[in-house]
């Protein structure tokens, strides 16, 4: 096989193929057994045509067709590894020549990654951020877990607070008419959970046990039912019961029921240090994004509509695999948000084209360093992704294998390793505030 690249503008060019007539001959070959256990000629037992009956029959040409679907995508496939290019689309093929004993000869016009035109990655400015852990924090984490703990009393006497949960009644109306899903009874609700239309929480703080009440909203304009939107609506609303927390004491028989730990000092250390892991944890995704988006900033690449578009299509995936984890699927969340595919890839769009844009310049850098991906390396990657999918390292190296995504997990890999090269040469510099406030200090001096 012979194959030629022709850059054309930007990236785009032509791949001209030409495949010697002895592939040729055994793609007609397999072509002729696929369509001869399906023709019926008489004389003859479906499958047992001869070759030369069925070409004065039907013609070879009739061949033709079967024979390139299974040619072509070897051929374009090696001519590829061939040429070292990287395609990021389907190719448009011209088929040239095809014909009996004689060579197939094709073009493809090709869209491949664009060229990226490095800055200077090195020396790059993180600026400082705070990530050490406050007491107020422990404090408020603490606060949280005694509310989570809190037990729920009956209130007999005395009006709603924010914060109670309410047993109630209520039907809605919209221009004096009911409307459908809008009443319910005995129906529990946290006062000031923000899990009702705007307003209708509020106007049930106040009230008593037995009380009755009108409460008047209006529906928000984005209201996933679209005959409400904007609407005014009444709900009449009947309070039955009301149940108030009791918070448990913070002290050291809180922390023997909630944790590990024999007294509420212990506990607060726990919990200072799991938050302290969480901020590390932070501290390092806000270095690395920080690090990955200057070097994007000062490296140039004219990015094709089709990677945009690719990379919108996985996010949605993602996205509709998030929601089915949650019991959800897209169609019901388009009916909840009141948006179609076209708003929701709109509003994807711009974070699909920074993610695409990172990833050629990480692996602009990856290929500058000359950065590579031992077979440790790969091996210890298959063994943390093992214990997640609960298979074997070699299982899940034969899954990526055969799906032809092993060079995408190593060029995961690879960038990681470029994300590490800027880290290690990055500069730590003041945050803009602490700038301009040294700045206002020497004025005022």
């Amino acid at each position: 096989m012979k194959a030629s690249w022709e850059k054309l503008e930007k990236n785009e060019g032509v791949l001209t193929v030409e495949v010697d007539e002895s592939q040729v001959a055994e793609a007609l070959d397999q072509a002729f057994k696929k369509v001869a256990q399906k023709t019926n000629v008489p004389g003859f037992r479906k499958g047992k045509v001869p070759r030369q009956v069925f070409e004065a029959r039907f013609g070879v040409e009739s061949l033709y067709q079967d024979a390139l679907d299974i040619i072509l995508p070897v051929a374009y496939t090696d001519a590829i590894q061939e040429t070292k290019i990287d395609p990021i689309d389907r190719p448009e093929i011209d088929i040239q020549q095809f014909e009996k004993n004689q060579p197939l000869k094709f073009t493809a016009k090709v869209q491949v990654k664009p060229e990226v035109t490095l800055g200077e990655y090195k020396g790059l400015e993180i600026p400082e951020k705070e990530f050490s852990v406050t007491e107020e924090a422990v404090e408020q984490e603490l606060k949280t877990n005694q509310d989570r703990h809190a037990e729920l009393i009956v209130v007999e006497e005395g009006a709603t607070e924010k914060g109670d949960t309410v047993i109630i009644d209520f039907e809605g109306f919209v221009d004096d008419e009911p409307f459908e899903g809008g009443k319910a009874e005995n129906y529990s609700l946290e006062l000031g959970s923000g899990s009702f239309i705007p307003g209708f929480e509020e106007q049930v703080e106040g009230m008593s046990k037995d009380d009755e009440k009108d409460v008047e909203v209006t529906f928000p304009e984005q209201y996933q039912a679209e005959n409400l939107a904007g609407k005014p609506a009444v709900f009449k609303v009947k309070l039955h019961e009301i149940k108030r927390k009791k918070l448990p004491e913070l002290d050291d028989e809180f922390a023997k029921d909630v944790s590990e730990y024999e007294t509420l000092a212990e506990y607060k250390e726990d919990i200072k240090k799991r938050l302290q892991e969480a901020k590390d944890k932070e501290e390092d995704q806000y270095r690395e994004s920080t690090v990955v988006e200057k070097a994007t900033e000062v490296s140039q690449v004219e990015i094709p509509q089709v990677m945009i578009d690719t990379e919108t299509n996985h996010m949605i995936e993602d996205f509709q695999n998030r929601l089915k984890m949650q019991g959800m699927t897209l169609e019901m969340y388009y009916q909840f948000s009141g948006q179609d595919e076209a708003a929701l890839k709109e509003q994807m769009k711009n974070d699909a084209e920074k993610r695409v844009n990172q990833s050629l310049v990480l692996e602009a850098i990856t290929t500058n360093e000359n950065i590579g991906v031992t077979e440790e390396e790969l091996n210890e990657e298959l063994e943390k992704l093992a214990s997640m999918y609960q298979k074997t390292a070699e299982e899940l190296k034969s899954i990526f294998t055969a799906n032809g995504n092993i060079e995408s997990l190593k060029q995961d890999i690879a960038n990681r390793k470029s994300i590490q090269l800027l880290l290690e040469n990055s500069v730590n510099v003041p945050a803009v505030e602490e700038v301009a406030e040294k700045a206002e200090e020497t004025v005022e001096e």
